[in-house]
């Protein structure tokens, strides 16, 4: 049996016990994941309300005590759901789509325009911009929208700032500003039904907003 240490001395675990402390948190993160996956494709395809949980339970190939012991129940299983299409968005947007632009202001150009694309996937839709404001509740909503995306948008904008690409001026709010035109354009496009139109539309307004920011000469 032997014992390791952390940087403070303490004992955090060793031998057998610490390699079944391990393997059990790893299948408590596997059962998690796979619970959320399931609600995934259900909520996607038939959204909150048609979906119950017997029916998530079955297609994770789990029980109901899975998940309860991992969600309190459905609603907080789909604010998982909808927390993990948010990290996933911005993940995806932060390692492609943005590195590739020459400046940052061309970084928010092409960050919007991908965010934007996204929010034309299905499952995008019903989960994040149809179902979550109603079922979560506008602020709850609002305030993991921000949780995931405003860090990478403040960072961008005074990256911008810093390279004089656009006029120096308080960030916060410019990208609460920013972030609030996007979301609502992401809820013209998931409800319109007129074969990309307004995504063409919502796309040119706010690439024109990113361009009144630039100095003035």
């Amino acid at each position: 049996m032997y014992l390791a240490y952390n940087l403070y001395g303490c004992q955090i675990g060793g031998g057998q016990g610490g390699t079944a402390r391990m393997l059990k948190a790893e299948q408590s993160e596997a059962t998690r994941a796979a619970l959320i996956a399931a609600a995934h494709s259900l909520f996607a395809e038939r959204g909150y309300a048609a979906v119950g949980t017997e029916e998530i339970v079955r297609a994770a190939g789990l029980t109901r005590g899975a998940l309860y012991h991992h969600f309190a129940g459905k609603l907080e299983l789909f604010q998982a759901v909808y927390e993990d299409v948010e990290r996933r968005l911005v993940e995806q947007i932060a390692a492609s789509a943005m590195p590739g632009a020459g400046d940052p202001l061309q970084a928010l150009h092409a960050g919007a325009q991908a965010f934007l694309d996204a929010c034309e996937d299905p499952a995008v839709q019903r989960i994040a911009l149809l179902d979550a404001p109603s079922v979560l509740g506008w602020e709850r909503w609002r305030e993991i929208g921000l949780r995931y995306g405003l860090g990478l948008v403040q960072a961008t904008l005074q990256a911008a700032i810093d390279a004089g690409v656009i006029d120096a001026q308080p960030v916060e709010p410019l990208a609460h500003l920013l972030l609030g035109a996007i979301d609502e354009g992401a809820m013209l496009i998931a409800r319109a039904d007129d074969g990309g139109k307004t995504r063409e539309q919502v796309g040119s307004s706010v690439a024109r907003f990113l361009e009144a920011l630039r100095p003035r000469e």
